[in-house]
Protein backbone atom coordinates (compact mmCIF):
# COMPACT_ATOMS: atom_id res chain seq x y z
CA UNK A 1 0.00 0.00 0.00
CA UNK A 2 1.42 3.58 -0.78
CA UNK A 3 0.38 6.24 1.66
CA UNK A 4 0.73 10.38 1.19
CA UNK A 5 3.64 11.30 2.90
CA UNK A 6 1.89 14.64 4.59
CA UNK A 7 4.36 15.25 7.56
CA UNK A 8 3.12 17.34 9.77
CA UNK A 9 5.85 20.57 11.12
CA UNK A 10 7.41 20.00 14.08
CA UNK A 11 5.98 22.70 15.71
CA UNK A 12 2.97 20.91 15.42
CA UNK A 13 3.87 17.22 15.61
CA UNK A 14 0.31 16.34 17.38
CA UNK A 15 -1.35 17.16 14.55
CA UNK A 16 -2.81 15.47 12.02
CA UNK A 17 -4.12 16.98 8.46
CA UNK A 18 -7.53 15.53 8.25
CA UNK A 19 -9.19 18.28 6.90
CA UNK A 20 -6.63 18.44 3.76
CA UNK A 21 -6.65 14.50 3.73
CA UNK A 22 -10.99 14.90 3.67
CA UNK A 23 -10.00 17.32 0.62
CA UNK A 24 -7.84 14.90 -1.16
CA UNK A 25 -10.27 12.43 -0.35
CA UNK A 26 -13.14 14.18 -2.17
CA UNK A 27 -11.49 14.86 -4.96
CA UNK A 28 -10.48 11.29 -5.68
CA UNK A 29 -13.98 9.69 -5.45
CA UNK A 30 -15.46 12.51 -7.52
CA UNK A 31 -12.35 11.20 -9.94
CA UNK A 32 -13.69 7.49 -9.06
CA UNK A 33 -17.68 8.47 -9.95
CA UNK A 34 -16.58 10.13 -13.23
CA UNK A 35 -14.12 6.96 -14.24
CA UNK A 36 -17.08 4.65 -13.54
CA UNK A 37 -19.59 6.54 -15.76
CA UNK A 38 -16.71 6.43 -18.43
CA UNK A 39 -16.64 2.75 -17.67
CA UNK A 40 -20.02 2.22 -18.03
CA UNK A 41 -19.82 4.09 -21.51
CA UNK A 42 -17.14 2.63 -22.81
CA UNK A 43 -19.18 -0.85 -22.55
CA UNK A 44 -22.83 0.67 -23.84
CA UNK A 45 -24.54 0.96 -20.52
CA UNK A 46 -25.30 4.71 -21.19
CA UNK A 47 -28.05 5.10 -23.60
CA UNK A 48 -27.15 7.91 -26.29
CA UNK A 49 -23.42 7.35 -25.37
CA UNK A 50 -21.83 10.18 -23.71
CA UNK A 51 -19.42 12.11 -25.76
CA UNK A 52 -16.34 12.75 -22.82
CA UNK A 53 -14.28 14.32 -24.58
CA UNK A 54 -17.05 17.00 -25.92
CA UNK A 55 -19.95 17.63 -23.61
CA UNK A 56 -19.06 20.33 -21.32
CA UNK A 57 -20.96 18.17 -18.37
CA UNK A 58 -18.14 15.97 -18.32
CA UNK A 59 -15.04 18.24 -19.61
CA UNK A 60 -16.10 21.05 -16.97
CA UNK A 61 -16.55 18.12 -14.57
CA UNK A 62 -13.01 16.62 -15.42
CA UNK A 63 -11.21 20.29 -15.09
CA UNK A 64 -12.72 20.62 -11.95
CA UNK A 65 -11.60 16.95 -10.57
CA UNK A 66 -8.12 17.57 -11.68
CA UNK A 67 -8.03 21.31 -9.95
CA UNK A 68 -8.81 19.82 -6.92
CA UNK A 69 -6.50 17.06 -7.19
CA UNK A 70 -3.53 19.84 -7.69
CA UNK A 71 -4.92 22.33 -5.21
CA UNK A 72 -4.69 19.59 -2.79
CA UNK A 73 -0.98 18.31 -4.27
CA UNK A 74 0.26 21.48 -3.62
CA UNK A 75 -0.96 22.38 -0.37
CA UNK A 76 0.73 18.62 0.42
CA UNK A 77 4.43 20.16 -0.69
CA UNK A 78 3.86 23.43 1.51
CA UNK A 79 3.22 21.32 4.45
CA UNK A 80 6.26 19.21 3.20
CA UNK A 81 8.49 22.33 2.96
CA UNK A 82 7.39 23.95 6.35
CA UNK A 83 8.31 20.16 7.72
CA UNK A 84 11.75 20.58 6.49
CA UNK A 85 11.31 17.65 4.29
CA UNK A 86 14.35 15.98 3.54
CA UNK A 87 15.74 15.59 -0.20
CA UNK A 88 15.75 11.72 0.70
CA UNK A 89 12.35 11.38 1.46
CA UNK A 90 11.35 13.68 -1.21
CA UNK A 91 12.74 11.10 -3.91
CA UNK A 92 11.32 8.37 -2.25
CA UNK A 93 7.70 9.87 -2.59
CA UNK A 94 8.60 10.84 -5.99
CA UNK A 95 9.68 7.46 -7.18
CA UNK A 96 6.05 6.22 -5.87
CA UNK A 97 4.48 8.76 -8.28
CA UNK A 98 7.04 8.42 -11.53
CA UNK A 99 6.82 4.48 -10.60
CA UNK A 100 2.71 4.60 -10.61
CA UNK A 101 2.86 6.81 -13.80
CA UNK A 102 4.93 4.01 -15.99
CA UNK A 103 2.47 1.53 -14.84
CA UNK A 104 -0.61 3.52 -15.79
CA UNK A 105 1.01 4.25 -19.70
CA UNK A 106 1.68 0.77 -20.04
CA UNK A 107 -2.18 -0.19 -18.59
CA UNK A 108 -3.72 2.33 -20.74
CA UNK A 109 -1.46 0.77 -23.98
CA UNK A 110 -3.41 -2.47 -23.66
CA UNK A 111 -6.20 -1.42 -23.01
CA UNK A 112 -6.45 1.72 -25.44
CA UNK A 113 -3.45 1.08 -27.80
CA UNK A 114 -4.10 3.99 -30.54
CA UNK A 115 -4.67 6.85 -27.40
CA UNK A 116 -2.50 5.32 -24.66
CA UNK A 117 -1.79 7.62 -21.31
CA UNK A 118 1.74 9.41 -22.39
CA UNK A 119 1.67 12.48 -20.04
CA UNK A 120 -1.55 12.14 -17.61
CA UNK A 121 -1.82 13.26 -14.44
CA UNK A 122 0.72 11.18 -12.18
CA UNK A 123 2.89 11.76 -15.11
CA UNK A 124 2.41 15.90 -14.16
CA UNK A 125 2.70 15.70 -10.92
CA UNK A 126 5.74 14.03 -10.76
CA UNK A 127 7.00 16.34 -12.48
CA UNK A 128 5.70 19.67 -11.09
CA UNK A 129 6.62 18.55 -8.19
CA UNK A 130 10.12 18.40 -9.21
CA UNK A 131 9.33 22.06 -10.31
CA UNK A 132 7.86 22.98 -6.70
CA UNK A 133 10.22 21.54 -4.76
CA UNK A 134 13.41 23.53 -6.72
CA UNK A 135 11.02 26.91 -6.33
CA UNK A 136 9.07 27.06 -3.82
CA UNK A 137 11.15 26.30 -0.30
CA UNK A 138 13.80 29.34 -1.25
CA UNK A 139 10.49 31.60 -2.21
CA UNK A 140 8.31 31.04 0.81
CA UNK A 141 11.56 31.41 3.34
CA UNK A 142 11.37 35.28 1.62
CA UNK A 143 7.64 36.08 3.43
CA UNK A 144 5.11 38.14 1.55
CA UNK A 145 7.67 38.92 -1.58
CA UNK A 146 8.10 35.04 -2.20
CA UNK A 147 4.99 34.77 -1.97
CA UNK A 148 4.47 37.16 -5.18
CA UNK A 149 6.98 35.58 -6.76
CA UNK A 150 4.77 32.49 -6.49
CA UNK A 151 1.60 33.45 -7.42
CA UNK A 152 3.26 35.58 -10.87
CA UNK A 153 4.89 32.71 -11.87
CA UNK A 154 1.28 30.45 -11.10
CA UNK A 155 -0.42 33.30 -13.45
CA UNK A 156 2.49 32.92 -15.64
CA UNK A 157 1.50 29.18 -16.13
CA UNK A 158 -1.91 29.44 -16.38
CA UNK A 159 -1.68 32.15 -19.24
CA UNK A 160 1.79 31.29 -21.40
CA UNK A 161 -0.50 28.19 -23.44
CA UNK A 162 -3.25 30.54 -24.24
CA UNK A 163 -0.96 33.09 -25.39
CA UNK A 164 1.47 31.27 -27.50
CA UNK A 165 1.55 27.98 -28.72
CA UNK A 166 3.71 26.12 -31.71
CA UNK A 167 3.55 22.78 -33.78
CA UNK A 168 6.91 21.78 -31.96
CA UNK A 169 4.51 20.69 -29.09
CA UNK A 170 2.23 18.95 -30.77
CA UNK A 171 4.00 15.39 -30.65
CA UNK A 172 4.17 12.77 -27.54
CA UNK A 173 7.65 13.83 -27.14
CA UNK A 174 6.93 16.82 -26.30
CA UNK A 175 3.37 17.73 -25.46
CA UNK A 176 4.06 17.39 -21.82
CA UNK A 177 5.36 20.90 -21.59
CA UNK A 178 1.37 22.03 -22.70
CA UNK A 179 2.31 24.79 -25.79
CA UNK A 180 0.36 22.51 -27.87
CA UNK A 181 -1.67 23.93 -30.84
CA UNK A 182 -4.21 21.03 -31.14
CA UNK A 183 -4.96 18.63 -27.66
CA UNK A 184 -3.54 15.19 -28.56
CA UNK A 185 -5.42 11.49 -28.38
CA UNK A 186 -4.86 10.35 -25.44
CA UNK A 187 -7.54 8.70 -22.59
CA UNK A 188 -5.62 11.63 -20.38
CA UNK A 189 -3.29 14.55 -20.62
CA UNK A 190 -2.06 16.88 -17.84
CA UNK A 191 0.76 19.11 -19.26
CA UNK A 192 2.85 21.00 -16.80
CA UNK A 193 1.03 24.21 -18.32
CA UNK A 194 -1.07 25.42 -17.81
CA UNK A 195 -1.33 22.86 -14.55
CA UNK A 196 1.90 23.96 -12.72
CA UNK A 197 0.05 27.01 -12.14
CA UNK A 198 -2.48 25.03 -9.96
CA UNK A 199 0.58 23.53 -7.86
CA UNK A 200 1.92 26.41 -7.25
CA UNK A 201 -1.03 28.94 -6.31
CA UNK A 202 -2.44 25.57 -3.75
CA UNK A 203 1.44 25.78 -2.22
CA UNK A 204 0.84 29.55 -1.94
CA UNK A 205 -2.83 28.99 -0.25
CA UNK A 206 -1.66 26.27 1.80
CA UNK A 207 1.64 27.95 3.18
CA UNK A 208 -0.64 30.92 3.84
CA UNK A 209 -2.89 28.60 6.17
CA UNK A 210 -0.62 27.32 7.89
CA UNK A 211 0.69 30.65 9.06
CA UNK A 212 -2.80 32.37 9.92
CA UNK A 213 -4.88 29.57 9.74
CA UNK A 214 -3.06 26.53 10.65
CA UNK A 215 -6.61 24.71 12.02
CA UNK A 216 -8.50 24.74 8.48
CA UNK A 217 -5.50 21.83 7.40
CA UNK A 218 -5.08 20.08 10.77
CA UNK A 219 -7.57 19.41 13.36
CA UNK A 220 -10.11 16.73 12.94
CA UNK A 221 -12.86 16.43 11.08
CA UNK A 222 -16.99 15.27 11.70
CA UNK A 223 -17.51 11.57 11.77
CA UNK A 224 -18.99 11.84 8.74
CA UNK A 225 -16.27 12.98 6.52
CA UNK A 226 -13.86 10.98 8.58
CA UNK A 227 -13.76 7.87 5.60
CA UNK A 228 -13.06 10.74 3.47
CA UNK A 229 -9.82 12.13 5.66
CA UNK A 230 -8.73 8.25 5.52
CA UNK A 231 -8.64 7.56 2.23
CA UNK A 232 -7.09 10.79 1.47
CA UNK A 233 -3.79 9.37 3.22
CA UNK A 234 -3.96 6.91 0.69
CA UNK A 235 -5.14 8.24 -2.57
CA UNK A 236 -2.05 7.00 -4.78
CA UNK A 237 -3.07 3.52 -3.97
CA UNK A 238 -7.24 4.40 -4.63
CA UNK A 239 -5.63 5.98 -7.74
CA UNK A 240 -4.05 3.12 -8.73
CA UNK A 241 -6.25 0.18 -7.75
CA UNK A 242 -10.11 1.54 -8.34
CA UNK A 243 -10.16 1.15 -12.62
CA UNK A 244 -9.07 -2.48 -12.50
CA UNK A 245 -11.50 -2.75 -9.95
CA UNK A 246 -14.29 -1.11 -11.48
CA UNK A 247 -13.61 -2.41 -14.74
CA UNK A 248 -13.18 -5.83 -13.01
CA UNK A 249 -16.96 -5.39 -11.89
CA UNK A 250 -18.35 -4.47 -15.05
CA UNK A 251 -17.02 -7.40 -16.94
CA UNK A 252 -17.65 -9.76 -14.09
CA UNK A 253 -21.29 -8.42 -14.46
CA UNK A 254 -21.52 -8.74 -18.09
CA UNK A 255 -20.63 -12.09 -17.80
CA UNK A 256 -22.57 -13.19 -14.77
CA UNK A 257 -25.56 -11.38 -16.87
CA UNK A 258 -24.77 -12.70 -19.99
CA UNK A 259 -24.99 -9.20 -21.53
Amino acid sequence: MIRDEVPAPAAASAHRFDRLDALRGLAIVWMAVFHFCFDLNYYGYFEPRQRFQHDPFWTVQRTCIVTLFLLCAGMGQAVAIQAGQSWARFWRRWAQVAGCAVLVSIGSALMFPNTWISFGVLHGIAVMLIVVRLVAPGQLARGVPGYVVLLCLALAALVLPRVWHDPLFDNRWTNWVGLVTRLPRTEDYVPVLPWLGVVLAGVVLGSGLLRHRPQWLAGGVPAALRPLAVLGTWSLTFYMLHQPVLIGAIRAWRWATGS
